[in-house]
């Protein structure tokens, strides 16, 4: 084989015995009948599977297929709209742990491996590089989405709660949505959201965030910019649109501003604000350092709780 293939069936031997295809029953006329499927991945040895919210969500039985065929029934641990992940448990025996990687690490450009059930054909597996990096994405269902990797990798219904892995076979996207209108685009949530999700998933099985209402995009900043005012960091997040009735659009804030603090805090990325809008942030006035044009100005917003 050649050097490229090499590669892609390394990575692919790495993760495909953590990879699961996942079957959504419901209750019908006291039967329960199959009413659509997805994708999954191990990432704990005690049975704890990613996936998507979507796939999951309402479904009265959870049934799992692994590499070799086997099937058993897996429970919802807790589930996330707002980011469309949730957590499902296993209590079967045969499978392999996924190693998680570092979305922050990644490179536009890299390769990067999805791995998925489409359309029930069992661990189908695509291959693309990452287009963009910390894009907002909104799904189908209007919420916004934040710290989701683009890429140009192939995805259809069905891979949706599988991988995104390296070419070393690390984690670093849940594979989340594809815009059907567009040619070649596919999204995956960052693993180190994910990550920060299961905690409160598993915790909780729910999580509460502080909401803004904004779309962004992750951007270098003009190194002159940043030696004018000696800034601490050269990455910002572009604020690309303003949601209506959002704590954004109250605020002072506009389309262009480049976000690059909160609460004094430095922001490089979607992962750094994510993180610091705990819920201890709801309805809490908080200050964001943002530039526009060639000014550096601070705007108070009053976050809130995301609507249901």
């Amino acid at each position: 084989m050649d050097a490229f293939s090499n590669i892609v069936v390394d990575a692919v031997n790495q993760i495909k015995n953590a990879v699961v295809k996942i079957d959504i029953f419901k209750r019908q006329h006291e039967k329960m009948i199959l009413v659509g499927s997805g994708s999954g991945f191990v990432f704990s040895s005690d049975g704890l599977i990613f996936t998507n919210s979507h796939v999951v969500h309402g479904a009265d039985k959870i049934v799992i297929t692994l590499l070799d065929g086997s099937e058993s029934e897996a429970f919802l641990v807790g589930e996330d709209p707002d980011t469309d992940l949730a957590v499902i448990k296993t209590y079967a025996n045969g499978f392999s742990v996924a190693k998680i990687g570092d979305s922050e690490a990644l490179s536009i450009g890299q390769l990067v491996i999805a791995i998925g059930n489409p359309y029930g054909y069992q661990h189908t597996v695509t291959t693309g590089v990452v287009s963009a990096l910390g894009r907002t994405l909104r799904t189908n269902s209007g919420r916004l989405v934040d710290n989701v990797i683009q890429s140009d990798a192939a995805l259809n219904p069905g891979n949706s709660g599988g991988p995104m892995v390296t070419a070393t076979g690390e984690v670093i996207g849940v594979n989340t949505a594809v815009i059907r209108e567009a040619q070649g685009l596919s999204f995956a949530v960052g693993i180190n959201t994910a990550k920060d999700i299961a905690g409160h998933l598993i915790k909780e099985g729910k999580v509460s965030k502080a909401y803004l209402g904004i779309m962004l995009q992750e951007i270098t900043i003009n190194p002159r910019i940043v030696n004018f005012y000696n800034l601490k960091t050269t990455k910002g997040l572009l604020v690309v649109s303003l949601e209506k009735n959002s704590p954004a659009r109250r605020s002072q804030l506009q389309e262009g501003d480049i976000i690059i603090g909160f609460e004094n805090t430095s922001i490089q990325t979607s992962h750094d604000l994510f993180k610091l809008l705990n819920k201890d942030r709801i309805e809490k006035w908080s200050k964001l350092e943002v530039l526009r044009n060639t000014q550096k100005l601070d705007i108070g917003i009053y976050p809130t709780a995301q609507a249901a």
